[in-house]
């Protein structure tokens, strides 16, 4: 008998579920299988988690990191994996990767030791895929684990002079195409896109509206690590986070959650100069009612009415909801913006803030970056044209339109206002910088676009254009 088969085997010891990496993996699943969001996914598995005992405001946070970290790297941690792996990635299977990735994350992205990470994910690897597979993810993070961030990037990101979409891409973890959009948009060299692009990676601090005669900047102010807006007068940042949630002035919807980008459209549109009478306004993509709130509030406070339209019903029920309190008189209907229910020039001022890619909005949902398709722009298009094509019927003469995306992608903004108006003699476009008081760097105009590295909002674009006739 040889002395190995002598040799008393170890005993079999049983994974050990680690909660906060268990439900990380969760979170991923559920955005892959079921092409949820993490801003919709996380929360509820937070509180849950939090509601048995397994979880602490640390191990939140950790699991908030991971799940995020992830998504908004995922393209680079694809890249470092590929070159780890003797097949191509699509025949590895999906909980496979996100393990790995949740692994290559741990390793690269954060401070977590070598040792630890990857002793975690491979445990992770035994409890959610088996042993045999987890041998694969201990031999893969291996060898993610012999190099750093900057080695892997110099490895598997091609030279910016020789392919400089392809390196940004790689190097930020932006789908190319994206990439392309981005600096069409923005315009200008190197130095402006990476800052873009590296913003869009960072996390985004949660932003509060006070909404107006019901709620003031003051009292939010109160609230733990709370600072000023830089340019709305009814935003607060909350810059470590937190969940607002707790804060009393949201939970009774005298405040909410929304960007400060999408606080200064709304005032925009209500800065803008009129002539006649400033009675009747309208929201004519009401949902899920962040700007319809603060609209109405702005109208209450003038003697206005707004009236609030969306078009999927159990959306309209969330602008009911956001609205609910508002001190002045308001209407929530739900109606297809391109048959609107009510006749033409009935309003004096409306806001059309239309469908789109979302490409404004990259930090709060990283993982829409790698669902949308360039054909996606065709698919939007019509629908962006109709709106405003409504909008512009809606509003008396005199009146004014704002037209609002979060997107700066030049098809779903300036191509689709010039289109609109070129066919349009009765209306002009307004310039929109000065609706905007102390917001720096908004450009030539006479429309408006917002960006993260310049403004610390989300990529919201603006053009306000006025009906002469």
């Amino acid at each position: 008998m040889s002395e190995q088969s002598r040799r008393p085997r170890k005993p079999y010891r049983r994974p050990k579920k680690d909660p906060v990496r268990f439900l990380a993996f969760e979170a991923l699943r559920a955005v892959d299988e079921r092409d949820a969001y993490a801003n919709l996914v996380l929360p509820p598995l937070l509180r849950k988690a939090r509601e048995k005992g397994d979880f602490d405001g640390r191990d939140a946070a950790l699991a908030t990191e991971l799940v995020y970290g992830t998504l908004r790297r995922q393209g680079t941690y694809d890249a470092v994996i590929a070159a780890c792996v003797d097949r191509p990635l699509r025949e590895v299977d999906p909980p496979v990767l996100d393990v790995l990735s949740l692994g290559v994350h741990q390793l690269l992205g954060t401070r977590i030791p070598t040792h630890a990470a990857v002793s975690a994910s491979v445990e992770l690897a035994r409890v959610v895929l088996g042993d045999g597979r987890a041998k694969f993810v201990n031999a893969v993070l291996r060898k993610v684990a012999q190099d750093d961030l900057d080695g892997w990037l110099a490895k598997v990101a091609p030279p910016y002079d020789d392919d400089p979409e392809e390196h940004l891409a790689v190097v930020h973890s932006h789908p190319r195409w994206v990439v392309s959009a981005l600096w069409d948009s923005l315009g200008g060299g190197r130095a402006g896109i990476e800052e873009l692009l590296e913003a869009d990676n960072e996390r985004p601090e949660v932003t509060l509206v006070a909404r107006p005669g019901r709620a003031t900047a003051e009292e939010l102010l109160g609230e733990e690590a709370a600072v000023a807006g830089r340019w709305s007068p009814y935003a607060v940042r909350l810059t470590e986070g937190g969940e607002p949630g707790a804060i009393e002035a949201v939970r009774e919807g005298r405040a909410g959650v929304q960007d400060e980008g999408s606080q200064l459209v709304a005032l925009a549109l209500a800065n803008a100069p009129i002539d006649g009478s400033d009675e009747k306004w309208l929201d004519g993509c009401a949902g899920p009612g962040g700007k319809a709130a603060l609209l109405a509030a702005l109208a209450a406070e003038r003697g206005a009415m707004l009236v609030a339209s969306e078009k999927q019903p159990h959306r309209a029920a969330l602008v009911a909801k956001a609205l609910q309190g508002n001190p002045g008189p308001y209407q929530v209907i739900a109606g297809d913006g391109t048959r609107p229910p009510w006749l033409p020039g009935s309003f004096d001022r409306v806001l059309m803030d239309v469908p789109c890619t979302g490409l404004g909005a990259l930090r709060r949902r990283p993982e829409a970056r790698w669902r949308r398709r360039p054909d996606d722009l065709e698919g939007f298009a019509p629908l962006q044209r109709a709106l405003l094509r409504t909008a512009l019927e809606s509003v008396r003469v005199g009146g004014v339109v704002g037209y609002a995306t979060c997107s700066p992608h030049l098809a779903e903004t300036r191509a689709v206002v010039d289109d609109v108006l070129k066919h349009d003699p009765h209306a002009e476009l307004l310039d929109a910088r000065p609706m905007l008081p102390g917001v720096p760097d908004l450009g030539d105009g006479p429309d408006v676009q917002l960006w993260p590295h310049r403004h610390g909002t989300d990529a919201m674009y603006l053009a306000l254009i006025r009906r002469t006739g």
